[in-house]
């Protein structure tokens, strides 16, 4: 009796020529994205009037502190001659002469937040992004750890996580590894914004959920802190350190669970993802009560369900949101990332809302979704500052506490 390949079912070699004519596709369309020896480069500028805004000084303080060396004067134009405009380096210059930074004081920790939800597609890594840029807008040092192998954090930051970053040198899984790193000093990068520090992702560190699983037996008190241990490395250097952990519940996720001192749970207003994010807290409280018993209890600064990609158009997604506020009425946020073509276009193209510049910016869109960025920043960043007792003095003045 002969066994013939059924024609109709698909074979181990055909999924192998898939595989083969996937990688070629990929890597064709990396070479259009990463173009040989191309740098991102930040190239948002500002004038002095919201130069002035952003440092909370006036235009005519700043003209003073120029004219006397204190401040850098802008670039000009090599054609016209007109100032071209700030940098954010230039702004954060103009913080520190008036003494306008955020800073959280030296005595106080910095807060570590985690942007995590086991479902993926909630838009994770897009509120990562536009959240480390925007606290660096407002002054504060930030780094961000990419802790999901798909890289897209890492991605947006510009860097090709295929070429530019060694699994073995530049993620966290030589930390995580037997025998690694003390600290997470290696694998720090500056990126194109100032005041933003990134600690890599790529594929390689899918590994370390291997790793992990088997040493969990033997170390669990290891491996259950070593990323929380490996922050406490690095984390007196910034402000906020934001955790961008994989859509699934494996080892590396409990271990920003560990590691975090806030969370955030992004959740968009539909059955799915609403049924899937009360799940995933089902699941955190039943793992985090099941950890405490081998590492000792973490408890959170705060936890905060902000709805993303809401669509006013679509009466189900109201009619879900207001069943979120109902459910969670003190943990849902205020503000709402709404659903914007600004963003996937961003993203598309490896960026971010942020740093979208010329005739893009000017748009009523952009704008539009500019402001909910803003709102959800602005959101975060009281809950930061509430934790610095430095801030509340400030707080209290603006009504804010």
């Amino acid at each position: 009796m002969s066994f013939r390949s059924d024609p109709g079912r698909v074979n181990l070699a055909q999924l192998n020529m898939l595989a083969d004519r996937s990688h070629d596709i990929i890597e064709r369309l990396r070479d259009q994205v990463y173009a040989p020896d191309a740098r991102k480069t930040l190239d948002i500028r500002f004038n002095v009037k919201t130069a002035a805004e952003m440092v909370g000084r006036s235009e005519k303080s700043i003209r003073e502190a120029e004219a006397a060396g204190h401040l850098q004067h802008p670039d000009k134009d090599p054609v016209t001659g007109r100032r071209r405009g700030y940098t954010l380096a230039q702004v954060n210059a103009m913080r520190a002469h008036f003494g306008a930074l955020p800073h959280r004081q030296p005595d106080e920790n910095p807060l570590v937040m985690a942007v995590q939800n086991f479902k993926g597609g909630v838009g994770k890594s897009t509120v990562v992004c536009h959240l480390a840029q925007y606290f660096a807008l407002r002054g504060y040092r930030v780094c961000v750890v990419d802790c999901d192998s798909q890289a897209s954090t890492t991605s947006i930051f510009g860097l090709n996580p295929d070429v530019d970053v060694d699994e073995d040198e530049d993620t966290l899984y030589p930390f995580f590894r037997h025998g690694g790193p003390g600290d997470l000093i290696y694998a720090m990068r500056a990126t194109y914004w100032p005041n933003i520090a990134l600690i890599p992702a790529n594929l390689g560190l899918y590994d370390a959920e291997y790793e992990f699983a088997a040493r969990m037996a033997r170390e669990s008190d290891f491996v259950l802190d070593r990323l929380r241990d490996g922050i406490a490395t690095i984390k007196g250097r910034f402000d906020i350190v934001l955790l961008d952990p994989p859509p699934a519940l494996g080892m590396i996720s409990l271990s920003v669970l560990r590691a975090a001192d806030a969370l955030l749970i992004p959740a968009p207003p539909n059955n799915i993802d609403f049924g899937s994010t009360a799940h995933f807290l089902k699941m955190m409280a039943a793992t985090l009560e099941q950890l405490a018993e081998a590492g000792g209890a973490r408890d959170y600064a705060f936890v905060k369900i902000l709805a993303s990609k809401m669509n006013d158009n679509k009466s189900a997604h109201g009619a879900i949101k207001r069943m979120m506020d109902a459910v969670f009425p003190e943990e849902m946020m205020t503000a709402v990332l709404k659903d914007s073509a600004e963003i996937d276009n961003a993203t598309a193209n490896l960026g971010t809302v942020y740093e979208v510049t010329g005739p893009g910016a000017r748009t009523e869109t952009h704008k539009r979704c500019r402001a909910y960025l803003d709102a959800v920043g602005r959101e975060i960043e009281l809950l930061v500052r509430k934790t610095w007792p430095s801030h509340h003095k400030a707080l209290e003045m603006e009504g804010l506490l």
